[in-house]
């Protein structure tokens, strides 16, 4: 069989102090199966695509390259560029590591050395299965979680352990139609993927990874995206093809970026 080619993507956004940790996190144990890595800056207004370009120079044997969204494009609009990139670019898989620290890529090491990605369309990191690992999370948002998972589980009838951890990882073929360019550019956007594996009856597995909340300063409103998150369940579960609309407050006919040198 042959070596698949492998992205990582990493999305960034006022993250100056973490990104440079995850980016040392990348060590030869990872690199071994991972082609090329992109960070996407979102367009930040801290010290962010500084922090990355002195990484960059200090650690010039890393194929790291910098991408700049031309708007601020939100979450979901920036796995959008880097789908829409390793599409293009003809990798076979695309592993997505948020650059605000709190996830580890050397949870998904299994996944990567035995292969475990190419029996299923995704592999979908997960906090809140028996095996994960929570650092600095209250019992209150465990709890929470818990809750919204047994309901996205009983809307597509299949186990549900997160509804959107910072780990994910995608076969390209499953993305080549683009059916998530409609999808929320916000936060949402995980959450209607979910979704949209039931709908398009794509092959799933979540695996449990680790998280830790430590100086990363978070941009869920916390009553705004519960609501949000339960209307998206209960709009699929009224009607399935609903998950072929519009989610965009700002429909764009393209994403585009620059790369920084």
């Amino acid at each position: 069989m042959n070596k698949a080619r492998i992205l990582l993507f990493i999305p960034a956004y006022n993250c100056e102090k973490q990104i440079v940790r995850v980016l040392d996190s990348l060590d030869s144990k990872v690199m071994q199966y991972i082609d090329d890595i992109i960070v996407i800056n979102n367009r930040s207004t801290d010290n962010t695509e500084e922090a990355v370009r002195e990484y960059m120079k200090e650690h010039p044997y890393l194929p790291v390259s910098l991408f700049r969204n031309k708007d601020n494009y939100g979450l979901g609009g920036s796995h959008k560029v880097a789908f829409n990139y390793a599409i293009k670019q003809g990798y076979d898989y695309v592993i997505v590591l948020h650059g605000d620290d709190q996830g580890d890529i050397h949870d998904f090491l299994p996944v990567l050395k035995k292969e475990i990605y190419r029996g299923y369309d995704c592999v979908l990191g997960a906090r809140f299965m028996m095996q994960s690992r929570l650092e600095g999370y209250s019992l209150f948002r465990t709890f929470g979680n818990i809750v919204y998972n047994f309901l996205y589980a009983m809307g597509i009838r299949r186990r549900v352990f997160d509804l959107g951890s910072g780990l994910n990882m995608y076969d390209v073929k499953m993305l080549r139609d683009k059916f998530y360019m409609k999808f929320p550019d916000n936060l949402m956007f995980n959450c209607t993927m979910l979704l949209a594996t039931d709908y398009y009856n794509m092959t799933m597995r979540f695996y449990p990874v680790s998280w830790k909340e430590t100086d990363q300063v978070s941009n869920v409103k916390m009553a705004s995206q519960s609501v949000k998150t339960l209307k998206l369940l209960f709009d699929y579960m009224d009607m399935h093809t609903s998950i072929r609309g519009e989610y965009r407050d700002i429909p764009r006919s393209r994403y585009e970026f620059e790369e920084v040198d």
